[in-house]
């Protein structure tokens, strides 16, 4: 069957397009460096013309006007993972915020929990056979989007066309807007104190066997270790993300996949974020494999891959070993994403190593110095991985392992890879609590 008389006749403009949008429907809008800018810019526009539109999305990169006070009655975000550019909207109660495991988040629209209305995607052009692929961003949009009453595209020139479970057909497309734009960038490790992330990148390099295969989340901390394997042999990588730092260890040799338990001789992630080097480096690669995240973040698939390294960041640790990433006290800042995921799944990888790195301090606006290891989380936080996951946690002074150790062993490790300012402070502080 000849598909491009049906693709030509599906062409319409982002202003016409989103006139299928009706007051009370629920769209389905993919995510990270995907988000499909023209679509959404006219939705914003016409969104006067609608009541209670509700926009689920997860992380999104990028400048949020559909979340500006004057969309209040006619969109509303609801995110499963907030982005900053829609913090403020959440913590003063202009948005919505819906925990949920990362490896669920596809599920919730999939199995109807949110029924979808009409889906907002983002796609390469379609191959000779006529699909498209859905790019840099595979993992979380891939089942919303089938399970969508209605999809509107964004075919877009400088997509790349990654490989794997990627693939949409044009006539699963009700809707196409032809664009002509650059994928937006998102280097990794720019943020951060520079010495202090290089000493925790070393200490997580050590940890790290031969032929382990890794999961990397967003941040600093993760990109820096990458500079530290240069030594090792045989890594490879099963990711719910992946960033630049990959394609040097792949030149110089050393993520090679050789020695992985599941997909050997693959890379795979769900979605990418990183520079143009990267989108042009995964375009028709047939090393990268992009799945669907409900597959990537199961932690019963994570764990079949043998010596599984599990790298995430938190915002503080208490010397029970629970750890807040979400929110700073009551106030919701991320969310879990898929640091559950993979600590349990590579708790449960034969060899497997779960890790939670950060930073021994971080500094208020007024310039106050504080620790980020506790004795006590902040009244109101979230504990994203509890004290019973906990594996190692790794500051710039070292490396705590608490599986398995009693809370008078766990309190005297981690208060060792505390800063030394304020390893008196929280001794007293376990003293008083009858943890030491």
């Amino acid at each position: 069957m000849d598909w491009t008389s049906n693709y030509q006749s599906r062409i319409v403009s982002a202003q016409e397009a989103v006139k299928v949008v009706k007051s009370g429907n629920r769209i389905f809008m993919t995510g990270n460096v995907s988000v499909p800018q023209e679509t959404l810019a006219a939705l914003v526009n016409y969104a006067p013309k609608l009541k209670d539109v509700e926009i689920c999305q997860a992380l999104t990169i990028g400048s949020a006007d559909y979340v500006k006070p004057e969309m209040e009655g006619h969109l509303r975000v609801n995110t499963m993972f907030i982005s900053p550019n829609v913090r403020k909207a959440v913590q003063e109660g202009h948005a919505d915020f819906t925990p949920v495991l990362l490896s669920e988040y596809p599920l919730l629209f999939k199995r109807g929990t949110l029924p979808v209305d009409v889906a907002f995607i983002h796609v390469s052009r379609p191959d000779e056979h006529g699909f498209c692929s859905l790019g840099v961003e595979v993992g979380l949009t891939k089942s919303p989007a089938e399970s969508a009453k209605i999809i509107i595209a964004e075919v877009n020139d400088q997509m790349p066309r990654t490989l794997g479970d990627s693939f949409i057909h044009v006539s699963r497309l009700n809707y196409i807007v032809p664009v002509n734009y650059p994928i937006p960038e998102m280097p990794m490790g720019e943020d951060g104190n520079n010495e202090v992330v290089e000493k925790i990148a070393g200490h997580i390099a050590e940890l790290i066997p031969d032929g382990a295969t890794m999961q990397m989340g967003i941040g600093a901390i993760p990109d820096a270790v990458l500079k530290y394997l240069y030594n090792k042999k045989d890594l490879g990588v099963h990711s719910e993300l992946f960033s630049d730092g990959v394609i040097e260890l792949v030149e110089r040799g050393v993520l090679t996949s050789a020695r992985k338990s599941l997909h050997p001789g693959k890379i795979v992630a769900g979605f990418i974020l990183g520079t143009k080097k990267l989108y042009d480096w995964v375009d028709d690669n047939a090393l990268i494999e992009l799945h669907r995240t409900e597959y990537i973040n199961d932690p019963f698939v994570i764990a079949q891959n043998e010596r599984m390294v599990a790298i995430n960041s938190a915002i503080e640790v208490d010397l029970t070993g629970q750890v807040c990433a979400d929110s700073i006290g009551p106030k919701f800042y991320s969310g879990i994403g898929g640091q559950l995921d993979f600590i349990y799944g590579a708790s449960r990888s034969k060899g497997g190593v779960p890790i939670i790195a950060l930073p021994s301090t971080t500094t208020l606006r007024d310039g106050t110095m504080v620790s980020r290891i506790v004795a006590m989380l902040k009244q109101g936080a979230g504990v994203v991985t509890g004290r019973n996951h906990v594996h190692y946690i790794v500051t710039e002074y070292g490396v705590a392992d608490l599986y398995g150790k009693t809370i008078r062993q766990r309190t005297k490790q981690l208060i060792g890879i505390a800063h030394p300012d304020f390893r008196k402070e929280l001794g007293k502080q376990a003293t008083e609590l009858h943890y030491i």
